[in-house]
């Protein structure tokens, strides 16, 4: 930090200094600047309480607690000279045990907080421009609680539990207070580090939609892993149910019995639906299409064995084409399981025998 000398027109630089030099300590003195001016952290904020203690089964205290304008719980944490190892930690916990708390249970520390010098009620409505209190949300959501670090200097192991936690859609904010001596003067300026200012929104729509795709990874996985075990416990039953079983399992969502080379049964599952398919995929375009024509004349007679076929199914890139039809039901639910594994034994039977008959005139 410089002082401009206007007279002179130079800079005079002010010496840096930390808080436990100059006398200053973390509740006399830093944690009352916030409270009596909680701007100085950037935005604005209504300080509710001071040493917060009121959680139950445990003595812990935090340093303070606001309200921002969105109606989130901000737990702010001071540390002086250095952030020291376990704040990230400490603070979560705040978090968590503030979780829990009920608008009345805000309101009702705000005003023991203020005592007999203002009407907590009043205050709130004034701090969201006048709303009544009954329109206003406070600790409403998931993510309604903050976190503000405030120190003059961040360990490594805090700042990068921060910027991990932030793919989490924490929202957890470090000030950087840097204290100053000049002329036997005292001067403190405040710094927001994580995130970065300028980026701050930026930094807040990446952590969203990191997290986003962390929570459709797991989705994915659980549905693969899912979609194992189904097969697993089908193709059991298969064995053990159907005289005909020629079934092959994999994590993908289907199975396949052989009619002839390249006329295959597939069995299908999808998010809430199963399918029963006849694939022909005998190589050439022209050999799949001379035999998807040939089951075409026999339709009427298909048609009439095995209901609601969709017969207008082909793929141009590997120049297959494709008979099949479905059911609703859904194989995460453990209560269709039993109806699917009956349904696909039934049909899947039935698809071998129609088709394989209708097969056999083809020579003839």
């Amino acid at each position: 930090m410089y002082k401009i000398d206007k007279k002179n027109n130079c800079l005079i630089k002010v010496k840096e200094s930390t808080f436990s030099d100059l006398g200053f300590r973390e509740r006399n003195h830093l944690q009352e600047w916030i409270a009596k001016y909680p701007k100085c952290l950037g935005e604005d904020l209504l300080i509710i309480a001071k040493e917060f203690d009121g959680f139950k089964d445990t003595k812990e205290r935090l340093d303070l607690l606001a309200l921002d304008k969105q109606g989130n719980l901000v737990i702010i944490e001071n540390k002086l000279d250095d952030s020291g190892r376990d704040v990230t930690w400490q603070a979560l916990k705040y978090a968590s045990y503030c979780s829990s708390l009920k608008k009345e249970d805000v309101i009702s520390i705000y005003q023991q907080y203020l005592g007999n010098n203002g009407n907590a009620e009043d205050n709130i409505s004034d701090f969201y421009d006048g709303k009544a209190i009954s329109e206003i949300l406070l600790n409403e959501g998931n993510h309604s609680q903050r976190i503000f670090f405030v120190a003059k200097e961040f360990r490594k192991e805090v700042t990068s539990t921060v910027l991990w936690l932030a793919n989490y859609n924490l929202q957890i904010t470090c000030v950087k207070v840097t204290p100053y001596e000049y002329e036997e003067n005292a001067y403190v300026d405040f710094d927001q580090i994580i995130p970065i200012k300028d980026a701050e929104e930026y930094i807040i729509k990446m952590a969203s939609k990191t997290q986003s795709e962390n929570l459709a990874a797991e989705t994915i996985t659980k549905l693969k892993d899912g979609r194992s075990g189904f097969w697993s416990e089908f193709i059991n039953y298969d064995c053990s149910h159907n005289p005909y079983s020629q079934s092959k399992g994999t994590s993908e969502a289907w199975l396949n019995k052989s009619i002839e080379n390249g006329i295959t049964v597939n069995l299908g599952i999808q998010k809430n639906r199963v399918v029963v398919s006849l694939y022909i995929c005998q190589g050439e375009k022209e050999k799949n299409e001379n035999t998807f024509a040939f089951f075409q004349k026999h339709r009427a007679d298909i048609d009439s064995k095995i209901p609601d076929l969709n017969w207008e199914q082909r793929d141009e890139s590997n120049n297959t084409r494709k008979i099949s039809t479905s059911k609703d039901l859904c194989f995460t639910e453990s209560k269709h399981k039993e109806d699917i594994f009956k349904y696909f034994v039934e049909m899947s039977n039935r698809f071998i025998d129609v088709f394989s008959n209708v097969l056999k005139k083809i020579n003839e």
